[in-house]
């Protein structure tokens, strides 16, 4: 199937529950989350989207009902096309939704990031634990209401740890809040700085 018309149609034929989402570059449906593996495996198996570029989350905010929103964005390599499929979470204190992995193994990691930085637990996942962020960290950094400069919690780290004298620090980033220069001058001059940056200067310099 050459269109990609054609197969956001096929999807609404097939799934009549899924509805057009507001896009500004590809074709995008929201589909119940009960639903969206089989709208996945659908457009995987027959409508050629056999590569899964990505998987994500959106925080409305704290206040918004439903407030987690997961995102799939896939591409079919023979024709060549993209679309855009999007879950609200039913449970806005403990999202979840359904894994991916059973489609693509690629998966796995995308959903480890999602979980470790959104919160959003992927049901049926292999191995869901924390990408970035270390195991029994207490915050998911990409959160609404997660500050930018970090907040404070126990480092772990046996080798770092000492670098900081014992201190409870701010993770992932310390330091904030963060400005950026204004005027004329470079981009790497204009990138936003901490106005604290001692963490960094606690840290050995690569080949001191």
């Amino acid at each position: 199937m050459s269109d990609i018309a054609d197969a956001t149609s096929a999807v609404q034929a097939k799934f009549p529950s899924a509805t057009t989402r507001a896009s500004a570059d590809h074709p995008a449906l929201t589909v119940p989350a009960s639903e969206a593996i089989a709208v996945l495996r659908f457009l995987k198996e027959e409508q050629g989207f056999d590569f899964l570029c990505d998987v994500t989350a959106i925080d409305w905010s704290s206040s918004a009902s439903p407030r987690f929103t997961v995102v799939w964005h896939l591409y079919s390599t023979a024709t060549p096309r993209y679309i855009r499929i999007a879950a609200n979470c039913e449970n806005d204190l403990e999202p979840e939704m359904a894994t991916a992995t059973v489609l693509w193994p690629a998966a796995d990691w995308h959903e480890r990031e999602t979980w470790d930085l959104m919160g959003v637990r992927f049901t049926g996942h292999p191995d869901l634990r924390r990408i970035l962020m270390w195991d029994g960290y207490p915050y998911h950094p990409l959160r609404k209401e997660f500050p930018l400069a970090g907040l404070p919690c126990d480092l772990p780290d046996a080798e770092i740890a000492p670098l900081v004298k014992e201190q409870v620090i701010s993770a992932p980033m310390a330091g904030g809040p963060f400005v950026a220069s204004t005027g004329e001058m470079s981009m790497s001059e204009a990138e936003p700085r901490a106005k604290d940056e001692s963490w960094n200067e606690r840290r050995p310099k690569p080949n001191a």
